[in-house]
């Protein structure tokens, strides 16, 4: 899966460490020809199965999504997916058209904080300013395609206050200087930072 980004240096690596159960996920930011690349690897126990999920999402330099790649296993099934941004905000999901997940720019990949910064940096608010950005999510672990309603309000330099109302979250998110999330309240928290 990783091409291009294993011969190029990263703008930051994080390690993460679940809270709601045994995990952690470790991601690079990555500036690609044509703009950005998150990959990263999430592991974890989800109900006492193993999980191992390696994600790649390639954005454009004004952070618009085009392609987001997971492969790996949820204990013994495989996990092979492709979401690719196709022209007028659609979005195709393993060579299938999502209309209800139409309209959307960014992509959240549901198993992992590292997506947050996609959105994060697209929006680029100033302290006190606040943008819906809806997304197209995956839902782990399900791994549907749906529309995610998000909220996004800078109250600090390094703190968004963050919702989604259709999933009844919402809390504080502190992030890095470069955008990742490094306090996920109840999902995630920063192990290191580099």
């Amino acid at each position: 899966m990783y091409t291009e980004s294993s011969t190029l240096m990263p703008e930051q690596m994080i390690l993460w460490r679940r809270t709601d159960f045994p995990g952690h996920d470790a991601c690079g930011l990555w500036v690609t020809e044509t703009g950005w690349r998150l990959t990263g690897t999430a592991i974890f126990s989800l109900e006492g199965q193993p999980c191992h999920l390696a994600y790649e999402v390639d954005c454009d330099t004004t952070w618009r999504t085009h392609v987001a790649r997971v492969t790996g296993y949820i204990g013994r099934d495989g996990v092979n997916l492709s979401i690719v941004a196709m022209p007028g905000e659609r979005w195709d999901f393993n060579g299938t058209d999502q209309p209800h997940v139409a309209g959307c720019v960014d992509v959240d990949l549901g198993f992992t904080p590292a997506t947050n910064l996609i959105a994060i940096h697209r929006l680029a608010l100033g302290v006190g300013d606040q943008a819906d950005a809806p997304a197209a999510w995956l839902r782990f672990p399900e791994l549907k395609l749906e529309r995610l309603e998000q909220q996004y309000h800078r109250v600090t330099l390094n703190t968004y206050d963050y919702q989604a109302p259709s999933v009844g979250y919402a809390a504080p998110l502190e992030v890095s200087e470069i955008g990742f999330v490094t306090r996920y309240p109840g999902l995630w928290e920063l192990e290191a930072l580099r």
